[in-house]
């Protein structure tokens, strides 16, 4: 890497690696349908949903430290194996059970191994100078494959069945094997510094604000990647592709022409004003009744969605220890996975009890929860 480049070989080969699992993973936003097919209600699919968060959170505290000692690449490589066998273990699932139940933990711990590792590893060979912009583009890889796993999977239910989903999973996921035995390793230099582990990063003051914060984020986001599908099945307006084509085209459009922004004017004072966005788009989901206003929705949705991430991911990186960053992106990637361990089963629950519109508008106060408790925090905080 020379001086603060940024678009690398290593960046764009860790970027195809990341977007190749991000299709393989989000291929999986139209499982509630196939769940619903199977005879689940909406706070049994929330409940699954979460299952697969419940794996993940519970396997952060080993993966950080892994990445940390042992290095990036093992991770990568387990992860990505462990992400395929689970993809082709789909195609044995043929009823609400134990068996299932099994499936998604398994998929939890996949997910939650790839997500922290290769965002860790993109964070490791971006110039700390300009990292959030970096993270932002480097998300790119993780967004757009929101669209296209939605329009995908769209095409394939369309003419086929939720094996043919399954099997494009697999194959995706098989790609991400392929790029990620390329990635050279990385880890910390061994004068970074003492590992204290994930539980120091827990609790380390100054990043609490961010767990919080990202945890209202990931909690919200749950209403929409857990039930967008239900939504659209339910009422027949407008389509998951559609929406989410919205959502991350508004987001990589703004990661690619504003992510220098929150370091040229300050992260928290784009990071509120982005928040405030992604709220809005979710009160306008819980008011939509056509295809124009999911569309409306997906694009306050994604703009929110597309800076507040990276953002959060920055400060989580300049605050961290070098020599724990892998431990600390393992506890900020696992709030994600707490947001549908959390989120699923709720909204699930309140769409039961009055519906997916309400369902939607509180999943857009919890965001300017988040707002609000973030703000007076780090700003106690000093």
């Amino acid at each position: 890497m020379t001086g603060n480049r940024l678009l690398t070989p290593l960046f764009l080969l860790c970027f195809t690696t990341n977007f190749a699992q991000g299709m393989s993973f989000n291929l999986f936003l139209h499982l509630p349908g196939f769940l619903n097919a199977l005879g689940a209600a909406e706070v049994e699919i929330g409940f699954l949903f979460g299952l697969t968060g419940l794996a993940a959170v519970a396997a952060r505290p080993s993966i950080g430290p892994m990445m940390d000692i042992r290095g990036r690449r093992v991770v990568i490589v387990v992860g990505a194996l462990l992400n395929v066998l689970v993809c082709a273990l789909y195609l044995t699932v043929h009823s609400i059970g134990p068996w299932l139940m099994a499936v998604r933990l398994l998929h939890g711990i996949a997910e939650s191994m790839l997500f922290s590792v290769l965002f860790t590893y993109a964070a490791d060979i971006i110039p700390a100078e300009r990292r959030t912009e970096g993270l932002a583009r480097f998300g790119i890889s993780g967004i757009l494959p929101i669209s296209l796993g939605g329009v995908l999977g769209d095409l394939i239910l369309a003419r086929f069945d939720y094996d043919a989903l399954f099997l494009a999973a697999t194959g995706f996921g098989v790609i991400a094997v392929v790029l990620g035995l390329r990635l050279p390793e990385r880890r910390p230099a061994a004068g970074d510094g003492d590992r204290r582990g994930f539980t120091h990063s827990l609790i380390q003051r100054d990043l609490l604000p961010i767990w919080f914060g990202g945890s209202v984020f990931a909690i919200a986001l749950a209403s929409v990647f857990t039930f967008i599908k239900r939504f659209v099945d339910e009422t027949g307006v407008g389509s998951v592709g559609g929406f989410f084509t919205a959502y991350s085209g508004a987001a990589v459009v703004l990661r690619l022409f504003l992510a220098w922004l929150p370091e040229r004017v300050g992260p928290k004072r784009v990071l509120f004003p982005a928040m405030a966005t992604l709220a809005v788009g979710l009160l306008l989901l819980g008011e939509a009744r056509t295809a124009t206003a999911v569309l409306v929705a997906g694009t306050c949705a994604g703009l929110g969605h597309g800076l507040t991430f990276p953002i959060l991911m920055g400060l989580v990186v300049t605050r961290a220890r070098d020599a724990e960053r892998g431990a600390a992106m393992a506890v900020f990637t696992a709030l994600f996975d707490l947001g549908a361990l959390v989120g699923g089963p709720i909204f699930g629950w309140v769409v039961d009890a009055v519906g997916f519109g309400p369902m939607f508008r509180l999943a857009g106060f919890v965001i300017a929860l988040g707002i609000a408790g973030f703000a007076a925090w780090d700003r106690s905080r000093g």
